[in-house]
Order: structure tokens, then sequence, then C-alpha cells
């Protein structure tokens, strides 16, 4: 009975010393919300929230802004009350594991926006001023998005069980977030020998524009298909596909980004 009881105590503590992430997640996708604003919308002056959406009138956007603001504060608040309920658990109280949070939901804040409000909902850009935004685009986002987010796995997340992720797990999951990414470079680089290059255009773009679209890059037309937005050309030498999403192109092979990233949205 003694050891059944001993037995109970143990699996007790390893419960009562299980690890919560989320104050750190939470906390973290607030303090990356401030960063963006307060840095992008105030300072910088690169943008603001609604930069796209009646942009000529400042006190609007500084409006948004504060709502904005207002919602990261909340969130914020969110993550202290949910750091203070967890303040009895001693496993919740690692310094290491509580920063490895912050910096995966600092990143994932960053990733969040790019995705959505750059790409999807098109309502700003890192870089208003700039005539090809994605480049900044890209660079905020594997700057603030993707190396806090692998810089935290690395620092060891906590596990279903509460203990720490050991060091040779962590330097396999940080290999395979490595390959990912370098999957994803490989994709955006130009593909080599590939003589021919397949070319999307929106739906609506006309075969007019698609033809000169395709002579300001000095592509020579192999096939089209019926409607003149889906073709195959042959590139100069020297060339590449990335000038066409300038021209209304959503997808180019070799050019790596899906769908153009939208076709610049808005911009």
């Amino acid at each position: 009975m003694e050891q059944l009881s001993n037995l109970g105590r143990v699996v007790a503590n390893t419960a009562s010393r299980r690890y919560h992430p989320w104050p750190g997640y939470v906390l973290g996708f607030a303090l990356g919300g401030f960063f963006d604003g307060i840095l992008l919308h105030q300072i910088l002056q690169w943008h603001h929230l609604l930069s796209t959406i009646n942009g000529e009138d400042i006190r609007f956007q500084v409006a948004a802004d504060g709502y904005f603001h207002a919602l990261m504060y909340v969130i914020a608040a969110m993550g202290l009350w949910m750091l203070w309920a967890s303040r009895r658990d001693p496993a919740g109280l690692s310094g290491r594991l509580l920063f490895a949070g912050i910096l995966i939901g600092f990143g994932t804040w960053h990733s969040v926006d790019a995705v959505l409000s750059h790409w999807l909902l098109g309502i700003h850009r890192i870089r208003m001023d700039r005539g090809n935004p994605l480049f900044w685009d890209l660079l905020w986002l594997g700057l603030f998005g993707l190396v806090p987010i692998i810089l935290g796995w690395i620092m060891g997340g906590p596990r279903d069980d509460g203990s720490h992720v050991s060091r040779t797990s962590g330097q396999a999951r940080a290999l395979a977030v490595l390959l990912v990414v370098g999957t994803g470079a490989l994709g955006i680089w130009p593909l080599r020998g590939s003589e021919f290059t397949t070319v999307l255009f929106a739906p609506g773009a006309g075969q007019d524009h698609v033809l000169r679209s395709l002579a300001s890059v000095d592509a020579q037309v192999v096939w089209t298909d019926g409607s003149g937005e889906l073709a195959v050309v042959r590139l100069a030498d020297g060339q590449s596909g990335w000038g066409l999403f300038r021209h209304g192109a959503i997808l180019v092979t070799g050019a790596g980004l899906p769908a153009g990233c939208l076709n610049y949205l808005r911009t």
C-alpha cells in the first residue's frame, strides 16, 4: 500500500509539473503585434493597418491603428492572466521555456500577418512606398516570423508529458525545419535546364494583355489555351519569369512563389 501511495504521489507530482506553453504563446503573439504597430505604423511609418483602404484619410488610419493596439492590449492581458494562473505550477516558471514560447508566439504573429494581411486581404504591405513590396514582405517574414519560430523550437519547447526535449531531439527537429525551409528555397530558385516556362494569368486578363506581357520579357509563345490566360513560353537567355508577376501573372513555374503571392494585392 505504501508503494502504491508513493507511486500516486509521483504521478500527481509529474502532472502538477506539466508545462503549459500557452501563456508564452499568447504573450509572444501580442508582443509581435505591438512590435509591428509601434515600429512600422508609428516610428518608421512604412504603413498603417488599413493602408490600402481610404489611405488618404490619416485620421481614419490612426484610429484603425488605435483599435489594433487595443486588441493587442487585450491579448497581452489574457497572456498575463494565463501566466498568473499557472504561478503554482513549478514547471510553468521555467524562464527558458517561457522565452521559447514567447519567441514562437512572436514569430507566429508575423507569419499570420504576412499571409492574412499582406497576401490574402491585401490591407497593407510592409513597404507601401516601394514598387516591389514582395521583397520586403518576404524579408520581414523571414527575419521576424520564421527565425523566432525556429529559435523557439531549438530552445526546446515542452512535450505533452511535461519533460524537456532532449538535445538530440531538438537537433533533429531543427534539421527537419531546415529541410522544409531548404525545400521551399529550391522552389523559389529558378529551374535550371528547363527549356519551357508555364505562365498563368489572372482570370479576365485577356489575350491581348497576356501577349503584351510576354513580349515585355522577350518570351516566345509555344502554346496557349483557349482563353489565352495559360501559356507555355520559352524565355530568352538570361531572362527570368519574375518580371511577369508585375504584368498580372499569378503563377510562373521556376519563379517559386505560389500564385505570385496573390499578385501584389492592391498595390
